[in-house]
């Protein structure tokens, strides 16, 4: 390969490692040609993509602070899944697909910015999804206003209740 096409593969490497905050890098070998289409277009459903790298290029392409931990990822034949979205939702994706074809191996990845490696995979499988989350946060945000707000009915509530059992006293006697 010539040294302008590695250059230009290594900076195309580079900016998808930094536009996206997440991804999974997996061993890829024994997967088929068929199942390779069916999961990228699995993928590609859902607003991410996979990527098949070569080893020595990626190398140079890690971000620095996370070369160090990434360095032993990239010894066997390695396929990037990345997403700029939810990344629960692609990790649950691969493991779907892993769990149907028994053919990928995780070796390691990046969250938000924070290498994982593959024992920590199924953490992030069993998470809730992005959407669960916000909608989780929204509730707890929400919490304390509307029992305020109850707090503040209740009184009304109360005298409504008392005018009506006035009412029909007034009305037996």
């Amino acid at each position: 390969m010539k040294k302008d096409i590695k250059a230009q593969r290594i900076d195309e490497i580079k900016g998808l490692f930094e536009k996206n905050g997440t991804y999974y890098l997996f061993n890829y070998n024994k997967m088929t040609v068929a199942q390779a289409t069916a999961l990228r277009k699995n993928l590609r459903k859902q607003g991410s993509a996979l990527k098949i790298v070569k080893n020595r290029l990626a190398l140079r392409s890690v971000p620095e602070p996370l070369a160090g931990d990434l360095k032993p990822v990239f010894r066997t034949p390695t396929a990037v899944a990345y997403t700029d979205g939810d990344a629960v939702a692609l990790a649950k994706a691969l493991k779907e697909f892993q769990v149907a074809n028994k053919v990928l191996a995780l070796k390691g990845g990046v969250v938000e910015g924070i290498f994982i490696g593959p024992e920590r995979f199924d953490e992030i499988v069993r998470l809730p999804g992005r959407m669960d989350l916000l909608a989780r946060v929204g509730g707890l945000m929400a919490a304390p206003l509307s029992g305020f707000l109850r707090c503040l009915q209740a009184p009304m509530g109360s005298f409504g209740i008392l005018l009506n059992q006035l009412k029909n006293k007034k009305e037996t006697a």
